[in-house]
Order: C-alpha cells, then structure tokens, then sequence
C-alpha cells in the first residue's frame, strides 16, 4: 500500500507497449479516456471514489534501480529502454470528477492527456485503483439509502487482502458510512473506528453477566453489548438490562449504550428487543444488528418494521458481493497532430456499447433550478459551453427521437472535469475523507428518488452534444466507407 512501490503495479503489456513506442521515437500526445459502461448491481447510479490514492500514484511514478534490474531480468527489454526508464517521470495532464461524486455510464471519470509512452503505463494502477473504491463507494451509497443512515463498515477480516479492506473502507465511509471497525483505515484516512465485542469475549467468562459487567466496567461511554451468544430474549438482553440498571445505580449514564443482535430473526428480535428496552426505562438504547446485511436484506427488514437503529455491514459491503467487479476501462480517444490540435479517435464494435465517443471531451451536468435535482448529463467537446440563460435540446445518441427541451432559465449548468495535474505537477488538493463523505451525501440528494430505488430504478439520461455527435458519426461513416 506504499505509493513508492507502485510503478511496477501494471500489466506486462504497457510496458511492452513503451518499449515499441521508444523503439519507434513515438513521442506524440495522446488523450485517453477512464469510463464504464454500465453501473453496477442493476442501479442507475455509481459514485466515483479513489482519486487521492492516484495522484499518490501518479507523484511518485518512477522506476527505482530494483524495478530496473528486475526487468532486465524477465528478458523482455532492451538497455536503451531501460537506461530511458531510469528518468522517467509523468509529464502530462489529468482531469477528473472530484470523489464522491454520483456518476453515469459513459462519461470520462477520468482523462490523461500526455505523451503516448506515459499515458500507457498509467492505464492498469489508474483503473485498479478507480474500479475498486468506485466499486465499494457505490454499494455503500445503496446500503446506507436503504438503513437511512448509521451503517458501520465492518469487513475487513472478509475482503480481498489487506489493500481491498482498508481502502475498501476508505470508500464505503465516503459512500456514507459512519465509520469502520478497520483501524489502518482509520489512521491512514482520519476516520472513525467503531466495534463493540465478540462472542469469545462472552464465552471467555463463567457467565454472560460477568463479561457484560467487565465490558462495561471498560467501556461506560460505549456500551454496546452482544446479546445473542446464548439465548437472547431469555438471557441476552435481560442481562444487558440488568448491567444498564447496576450502572445507573452508580451514576453513570452511557453518552451510547445498547445491544448487538448477530443471529437469528432480527426483525422479531429487534422489536422484542424494543420493547423490553423500553419498559424498562431505556428508550435510548441502540439496538445493532449484523448477519450478512446487504441493502435488499436492510430495505425488507425495514418493510417489516424492525426496531434497529445501528447496523454493521460487513462481507455484502467490502466485496460488493451480488457485482464484484467496476468494468472501468480506459480507451484513447485522440492523438496530437503535428500543428498541436488532436485528431479524434473512435474504436468500433459490433457491441454498440463498445463503441467509444472520440475526441477530447468534457462532461456536463444539468440540473433542474428549481428541485437542485440532476435533469441529464451532457457529454461534450472540451471546447463547448453552455449558457443556461439560452433554450437547449438535447436528445438520445441512440433512439435520437427522444428529446428534451431545456427551457431558458430552467436549469443550471455545471462542469464536472477539473484539472488535477498540469505538465506534470499536481494542481488538486485532495479533500479529507470525512469532507468527502458530506461533499457525496450532497451529491447523492441530486437525485431523484426514482432513480435511487434497488428495482427497475429510471435511468438518468447522458446524452451527447451535437458537436459530439455529429462528429462520431462522421468517424463511424469513414470507417464504414473504408471498409466499402
């Protein structure tokens, strides 16, 4: 997880790629593009995450004398190659879409534009790193929309290796967790750390009585305790009642105090639980639940009127269980001429999602001025604007039929690239993590609940421009007359 150690974090071929760009004196900027093709888990939505960790990457980017030797090793490279990687540094431009905030299918989250050689090597740690916490962020987004708040991450010991768990963490706090159980993550990113007790805590006494009592004897201010290691309505929560009694008996009254509920039907036991909490004279107690949460199991506890109001959401979270995988991709879309303009690029598929929009783009967001609430997204050339004191359509790039007139004064505009390196040198400053999160809580209200529901949720339309478009056209036109 140490930036320094990165540069070799990439596929062989970007860097058999370089050596044939070297080879060839092939010096020319490039513009490539970071996007995805379709949000995850069937949503309408992702949340892009993982911005701070590439500039670490990208600030550091240079090949120590072991990555060298290495190299030399597996036989693949030339000296005057190697004896070049020795200097080598990132010399380029970035763009992004700050963290955190929600995204579409399409649009650049990212774009590079630099020099071939470099642009290539930064493609795999770009996307490993994007497609992750993107991947995490968004399904934290969906967990905590569907518990109303007060989830905690807690799935470190059930993640990919310890890289995915922290940094995993990292995300699902800027998605809306209010903390993690992780501590690296909470030293390296400054965020909460929350957790309670295991079963072996409990186990590790004569009786359950004596463990609650020693726990809160440690913890008066955080006396959160695990209820169902035995029987939890006939031993569990009358024991924790009873710690809570002995403890107001002294004076102490927890600034937060409750039960844990980890197995077991934890609708039912939530409101019995409720209820016993309640007539005995704690009525702020917080009932936690854990057990495999995800937000369809949270939504339908919720449906059921379950009486939690802390929730621990581990292995579901940490792995985006039901989508495991981003599907970012990164694919070049100009090359610099020789008067410094860039000629437009476009890879064609019989996939029509695969299809890639040329040019050097920016995107748009337009939003409605009345509700804040997101009307469409507007990918463009990076050379347009728009003024939202003026009519404007826009329309399907596929089914072009489908049309929305954009009346003046009715909507605001805002551009969602901003530059994060320029000639090499970083220009950003990240935001802390906890910032971030408030910044992606922002944004998530820009949508419309239609489009925040887990089933058949109503797609927010990305249109392109008519610059754009027309100019894909006219490239997809060339490439069928070439074949011709």
């Amino acid at each position: 997880m140490n930036a320094s150690h990165l540069t070799l974090l990439t596929d062989l071929y970007e860097l058999t790629m370089m050596q044939g760009y070297f080879k060839n004196q092939n010096r020319e900027r490039v513009i490539f593009d970071v996007f995805f093709r379709t949000n995850p888990d069937g949503a309408a939505f992702s949340v892009t995450a993982g911005l701070e960790q590439v500039i670490e990457y990208v600030k550091d980017l240079h090949f120590s004398s072991e990555d060298i030797d290495y190299l030399r090793s597996t036989g693949f490279f030339h000296e005057d190659f190697l004896d070049y990687l020795k200097d080598f540094h990132f010399t380029g431009d970035i763009y992004a879409i700050p963290e955190g905030t929600v995204v579409f299918p399409q649009e650049p989250l990212l774009k590079v534009v630099a020099p071939i050689i470099e642009a290539q090597l930064v493609e795999t740690a770009i996307l490993n790193i994007i497609n992750h916490q993107s991947l995490i962020c968004t399904k934290a987004a969906r967990v905590v929309y569907a518990a109303g708040g007060g989830v905690m991450e807690f799935g470190l010991r059930r993640a990919q290796g310890p890289d995915a768990g922290t940094y995993g963490a990292r995300a699902a706090v800027i998605g809306g967790c209010v903390g993690t159980s992780n501590v690296l993550a909470g030293q390296l990113f400054d965020i909460p750390v929350k957790g309670t007790h295991a079963h072996s805590w409990i186990m590790s006494f004569h009786n359950e009585i004596d463990a609650f009592r020693n726990y809160a004897e440690l913890y008066p201010d955080a006396c959160l305790l695990l209820v169902d290691t035995y029987d939890t309505l006939k031993s569990g929560i009358p024991h924790a009642i009873q710690v809570f009694d002995e403890l107001k008996a002294k004076g102490i009254h927890p600034k937060m105090y409750g039960i844990r509920l980890d197995s077991g039907d934890l609708a039912y036991l939530s409101k019995k639980a409720r209820k016993m909490l309640d007539d005995a004279g704690y009525t702020d107690a917080v009932i936690s639940a854990s057990s495999d949460l995800d937000e369809y199991l949270i939504e339908s506890l919720r449906s059921q009127g379950a009486q939690i109001t802390s929730w621990g959401v581990g292995t579901n979270l940490i792995t985006s269980k039901n989508c495991p995988a981003f599907g970012g991709v990164y694919k070049l879309a100009a090359v610099e001429k020789s008067d410094g303009t860039f000629e437009p690029k476009i890879k064609v598929s019989e996939n029509i999602g695969k299809v890639t929009n040329p040019g050097d783009k920016t995107v748009f967001r337009l939003y409605d001025k009345t509700t804040g609430k997101i009307r469409a997204d507007l990918i463009a050339l990076a050379d347009e604007t728009y003024d939202p004191s003026k009519p404007l359509m826009i329309f399907d790039p596929i089914s072009t039929w489908k049309k929305t007139f954009l009346k003046p004064d009715t909507y605001t505009v805002r551009e969602l690239l901003v530059p994060v390196f320029k000639n090499g040198e970083c220009v950003y400053t990240s935001p802390a993590v906890m910032d971030i999160r408030d910044y992606c809580a922002r944004e998530l209200a820009t949508l419309w609940d239609e489009s925040r529901r887990f089933v058949n949720p109503q797609v927010v339309y990305v249109d392109l421009s008519k610059p754009l478009w027309d100019l894909k056209n006219k490239l997809l036109d060339a490439v069928h007359n070439h074949k011709d």
